[in-house]
């Protein structure tokens, strides 16, 4: 075994890699880029090694220099994790030029592999089942377009050095080809350096299987059963399982032998993938191979829970030489797993990548890097802390969530719940949307595909699970309980924002926004909020009115807000305020006990309970007063990222959703669409360019003016 490896990786996978090394005693080195310089991986390890900026290119992607320090710190061995150089075949062997071993496989294997043209071919003549395609080294645009009119439509462009879901693009007519095949390779240029594509027969109903490999310097090959990784937003995973429903016997079998028999093909050794796509047609299931991962992947640890086998430890002792330490016989199914990729991106706005701090992080009791043998069969990987950023330079999860349990129900109800007891506040994040995929009928039931989620959507997206009431009690309950912390010390009852009255009972209006809409509410009858008393403890109880209307009009002078409302609303209920925790509540509303937790992010007050979360707008309206509105007409970023292309350019009249310019972030390509009809008055940026979240790209006039 080796003394000391290095890892050439960053975030939770650095911390997973070091977590097994530790426990086998071999030491090891961080590298580290600007960005994270006070990044969670950079203290898990024994040592950490400043390696450049905090762009990719500059940092984690610098295989000479990443070399060089772990020669430098006396490394025997680089770990690549996944992502950046791990399949890239010139670092493997750079690795092995230069003395030290590579944690993964030969360059020549993940050069046949990683060429997905290459791999098709190879896999032909090793008899693995291939779905129907265009492979080859022609890459004229004009010659692409009449490969995919043979095949026939729907067709999917693919990079052929592609992974990760970048790089893929359906096409569902002949008309768009060219267009989606120019955006495809100018994402294959920017995440893998290669713009090489390959067209396939988009499969009907498909779903994504994959089987995990194994195979050692001593000949011997395994395979470690199959996951299910069909439900995916933007060809990118969501939520992984083990073993993948709907499968017997017989295709495990099946695929399980094409899965070695595609590893014994390039003399494969260490941990791999090799992903199938099959498609389900007429109550039967059909597999194909689509590509192989040369590497660890992300939903590695439903393997894991389910055979009892750190995948991490088998790397290093395949990679140090020796065998593997089971043979396939010994491997069994043990249980039922399911993963939960935590993102920072906001599902409602078509996933878009999201970056900011951690403000609130909490996660429900569970262990770290592997499933507890001692019943805590809840599993979390991360490499983040609360109070950390997501930058906008590398992949936006924030963590892994994996539970364990003996049927497929059981861990159906084990993540659930596990979600629901997972705080993240400070930036936009899917685990509501998690949630809502467990509790479609398509899901629990294992009807699965890869549109599982375009066909669920009704149930996913936009979804407001707590009511109004709930959120502004919970919100109104929040700012006073924080406004009774500040004020404890002072006494005098005239210097608080309360709405004392010296002969009447408690009152005070709020301005809320929720949901796009504005509302006033109105609360009274909190026996002089007698329960925000800090110094009573936790089980104080006072009883409400509220009084919630839309608000229809809001208009302000130097020294006035006059503000109207209607559709009034009133309801009735009591609410408990723990003092020893001010984000913690009980609300008894409309005949309901309801237990809240609630934090505030600026004038956003987040609400969690059972049933999910939501969010609700409190304004200090005083604090507006006089404020401009933003320019009418402006278009602004939606993320921080790079300027690809303008789609337009000045005087052009463009129509509500026509694409106006190509953002890349997080090594994804995002149009952006005009909000309105007009005319480009303005472009504030050219290509190229970098821009912060909110930065004005371009200005459009009315066609009028």
């Amino acid at each position: 075994m080796f003394s000391k490896i290095l890892i050439a990786n960053r975030g939770e996978i650095a911390c997973r890699v070091a977590a097994t090394a530790k426990r086998l005693g071999v030491s090891t080195v961080a590298v580290y880029s600007d960005a994270d310089r006070e990044a969670k991986h950079v203290p898990v390890c024994d040592e950490a090694i400043y390696l450049g900026g905090s762009a990719p290119k500059d940092s984690y992607l610098k295989g000479d220099a990443i070399i060089a320090i772990a020669k430098q710190t006396g490394a025997e061995a680089i770990h690549p994790g996944y992502g950046f150089l791990s399949e890239n075949a010139d670092f493997a062997q750079a690795c092995q030029d230069a003395g030290l071993v590579f944690i993964g496989p030969s360059a020549e294997a993940i050069r046949a592999m990683g060429g997905k043209s290459e791999s098709k071919r190879l896999m032909e003549a090793a008899g693995v089942p291939l779905i129907p395609g265009y492979h080859g080294d022609n890459q004229d645009a004009q010659f692409l377009q009449q490969q995919a009119d043979d095949i026939g439509y729907p067709v999917l462009i693919k990079a052929s050095a592609g992974g990760g879901g970048k790089g893929m693009r359906i096409v569902e007519q002949s008309s768009d080809f060219v267009d989606l095949l120019d955006s495809c390779r100018r994402e294959a240029i920017t995440s893998f350096g290669n713009d090489q594509v390959l067209i396939e027969k988009y499969a009907l109903k498909p779903r994504h299987i994959e089987i995990q490999v194994f195979g050692d310097t001593h000949g011997n090959y395994v395979h470690l059963f199959e996951r299910d990784c069909s439900v995916q937003r933007r060809h990118q995973k969501v939520l992984e399982e083990a073993p993948a429903p709907g499968v017997d016997r017989a295709m495990r079998e099946a695929m399980g032998t094409a899965a070695i028999e595609a590893a014994r093909a390039v003399n494969y050794v260490g941990a791999g993938t090799v992903e199938f796509i099959v498609e389900q047609r007429e109550g039967t299931m059909n597999f194909y191979f689509m590509e192989m991962n040369t590497r660890l992947q992300v939903e590695h640890p439903v393997s894991e829970a389910i055979t009892g086998v750190d995948l991490v430890e088998w790397q290093l002792l395949v990679a140090a030489g020796q065998p593997l330490p089971k043979s396939q016989d010994d491997l069994t199914i043990n249980g039922h797993a399911i993963e939960a990729r935590i993102c920072a991106e906001n599902p409602d706005n078509n996933f878009l990548p999201a970056t900011g701090t951690l403000f609130t992080y909490q996660k429900p009791e569970h262990s770290t890097f592997v499933i507890d043998k001692n019943g805590a069969d809840v599993r979390i990987d991360d490499g983040v802390r609360e109070g950390d950023v997501i930058s906008p330079f590398y992949d936006s999860m924030i963590a892994k969530l994996i539970v364990h349990a003996p049927t497929r129900e059981q861990a159906l109800a084990r993540l659930d719940r596990a979600l629901a007891q997972t705080r993240i506040v400070g930036l936009p994040n899917n685990v509501a949307f998690l949630r809502y995929i467990l509790n479609t009928d398509s899901f629990s039931t294992a009807n699965l595909d890869t549109a599982l989620i375009e066909r669920e959507q009704d149930k996913l997206f936009d979804q407001h699970p707590l009511g109004l009431s709930t959120l502004v009690v919970t919100a109104i309950t929040q700012q006073l309980a924080s406004e009774a912390v500040l004020q404890k010390i002072d006494n005098d009852p005239f210097s608080k924002p309360t709405g004392f009255r010296a002969y009447s009972d408690y009152t005070r209006s709020f301005s809320l926004i929720y949901n796009e809409q504005s509302y006033i509410a109105c609360i009274s009858n909190w026996h002089n909020a007698s329960c925000f008393d800090n110094k009573k403890g936790s089980e104080n109880l006072s009883s409400f009115a509220l009084v919630i209307g839309k608000e229809i009009a809001n208009t302000q002078d130097d020294s006035n807000i006059n503000v109207a409302a209607q559709t009034e609303t009133v309801y009735e209920g009591q609410v408990s305020y723990d003092s020893s925790d001010a984000h913690n509540h009980t609300l008894w509303l409309e005949g309901a006990r309801i237990s809240a937790q609630s934090w505030v992010n600026n004038e956003t007050v987040y609400v969690f309970t059972d049933s999910g979360r939501d969010e609700i707008t409190l304004i200090d309206v005083m604090a507006h007063v006089g404020e401009d509105t933003a320019a009418v007409g402006s278009l602004k970023s939606p993320m921080p990222g790079q300027v690809v292309a303008f789609k337009v350019a000045i005087g052009d009249t463009v129509k509500k959703g026509e694409p106006l310019a190509v953002i890349e972030a997080m090594k994804i390509e995002h149009t952006i669409t005009a909000p309105t009809d007009g005319v480009v008055a303005e472009l504030l940026f050219a290509a190229g360019d970098l821009v912060a979240d909110g930065d004005e790209l371009l200005r459009i006039d009315s066609e009028s003016e």
